[in-house]
């Protein structure tokens, strides 16, 4: 009996399945707009060109800087270049940020002997802030590093890594901001972090998980420098640390950028999909990793959309995010604006690019309903080009902006593809520039996730729905989310299961 039912539950799965799938002669068009699609990114594709003259006519676009405001236009004329009658700005209030000086001296308890260490302030550190205490090794700053410690911790510096070195006591690793609460938490009055990638490499981004002020300093050194300082710590027990900052804070406007295809079916054109990426970065460099990648990749895709004259079915937009850097401030505001005019219900699909490159495949972020369906339209994809992996994997994850659609239940994917290691160690460092970006790479990127978006568009049905509110928390808990929502101060449910 129980071979017969399961059975059936499959054959049910299969047939609800099939129902959001293409038919022989849709795929026939679908290929035939994959074609033209594939033809005109490889010829006319301006998405490297239009992020080496950004790198180089702005710079840095970092969040409520005079470099993010002359982003947030430069984005805005590319768009209404590109044919879009329909741009505009998302104002929205942001506490930004900027680094002033910021000094870090080592020296043996009671002693005048100090080493001055290289290091840079992590964002959304305090104003003003002189601290002196004995540093404390939390190794890879994981929960277990710091219940480990947690007798010696209070008072105390923390010297943690922002990556995962050996011994690795947990497979997954905490963002930054979540290392920053725990050591917090446990009473630390000061974090030391350690980069974890060779070159004297220093690496800023936020150490805050609410996007406000953070009440300690928190700063990066080197890998170098970190393993100085623990060969001192294994002779000098006692090793003090003197971290001296300044930094800047003020509330000021910030905008998102949105240029809107309007659906052009009746019966879908109420349906949204959002395809967004930040375009704010850190100051430390050009930002050209991370996210000039995903971002000008989402503006020649939206290029793409016009210079073919793309009809979906379903309305896009297309957007570019700032604030994402400083706590996803951009795409959260966009959130309660569409709460506020009660669009967010129209909201069935987000597609996030945050230093996406070289795409080969998609991440459908736990939402295993929709694996079919990418992955017929990659199969498609594969009878235009071949070469195309159709790569697919599904598992969630935190820390980029489509956080704040997933909150709200609404599916979400990515795509996938790889940067060179020698590129990947610059994220979020002083070596994030222009001269690191492949052209070749970022024209996979725009003419793969240009099919999928048009192939989501069209589709007959989006497999995933937008999940209620306990179905949510149900999904977080599924995909081992909730203790780093907690560390945000996100998680929603209180203590539910």
């Amino acid at each position: 009996m129980k071979v017969k039912i399961y059975g059936f539950i499959i054959l049910i799965l299969l047939t609800s399945t099939a129902a959001y799938l293409p038919s022989q002669s849709e795929d026939d068009e679908l290929i035939e707009i994959f074609h033209r699609i594939n033809d005109e990114v490889l010829a006319n594709s301006r998405a490297y060109e239009t992020l080496g003259d950004a790198c180089k006519t702005i710079g840095h676009r970092l969040t409520g800087s005079a470099n993010g405001k002359r982003a947030e236009e430069y984005s805005f004329n590319l768009l209404k270049s590109y044919g879009f009658k329909d741009v505009k700005y998302q104002p929205f209030q942001v506490e930004a940020w900027s680094r002033d000086t910021v000094t870090l001296a080592i020296a043996p308890r009671k002693s005048d002997n100090f080493h001055d260490v290289e290091v840079v302030a992590l964002a959304m550190t305090p104003v003003q802030a002189k601290t002196s205490a004995e540093i404390v090794d939390v190794g890879n700053g994981l929960e277990p590093d710091f219940q480990a410690v947690k007798d010696k911790l209070t008072g105390k510096i923390a010297l943690v890594n922002i990556g995962l070195l050996p011994p690795i006591k947990g497979t997954r690793n905490l963002h930054r901001s979540e290392k920053t609460a725990l050591a917090m938490e446990y009473g630390a009055i000061g974090v030391i972090f350690v980069n974890t990638v060779k070159g004297n490499v220093l690496l800023t981004g936020t150490a805050s998980v609410t996007g406000g002020l953070i009440a300690i300093p928190a700063v990066c050194i080197s890998l170098e420098s970190g393993m100085q300082i623990r060969a001192w710590l294994s002779e000098e027990a006692n090793l003090l640390a003197m971290i001296d900052m300044k930094n800047f804070s003020r509330m000021i406007k910030s905008r998102n950028v949105v240029a809107t295809i309007k659906g052009d079916s009746k019966k879908y054109r109420d349906e949204k999909i959002i395809i967004g990426g930040h375009l704010d970065s850190w100051d430390l460099a050009h930002g050209a990793l991370d996210n000039g990648l995903g971002s000008f990749s989402i503006l020649d895709i939206a290029r793409t959309f016009k210079a073919l004259n793309l009809k979906p079915k379903r309305t896009i937009e297309f957007v570019m995010f700032m604030g994402e850097e400083e706590g996803l401030l951009g795409s959260k505001a966009m959130i309660e604006r569409s709460k506020r005019n009660n669009s967010l219900e129209k909201v069935v699909f987000m597609m996030n690019l945050d230093m996406a490159n070289n795409a080969n495949g998609f991440n459908t972020a736990g939402r295993e309903e929709m694996v079919p369906l990418f992955t017929k339209m990659g199969e498609l994809m594969k009878k235009v080009e071949p070469t195309y992996k159709n790569n697919i994997i599904n598992q969630a994850g935190l820390h980029s902006d489509h956080q704040s659609f997933m909150l709200e239940g609404i599916p979400t994917a990515s795509p996938i593809g790889g940067i060179a290691p020698e590129a990947l160690g610059c994220y979020h460092a002083n070596c994030d520039r222009f001269d690191l970006v492949k052209k070749d790479e970022m024209i996979n990127t725009v003419r793969y996730t240009t099919m999928m978006l048009y192939a989501l568009a069209n589709a007959e049905q989006i497999p995933a729905k937008k999940l209620d509110f306990y179905s949510t928390r149900d999904f977080f808990i599924k995909q081992n989310l909730r203790k780093e929502l907690e560390l945000g101060h996100e998680w929603k449910w209180g203590d539910s299961e």
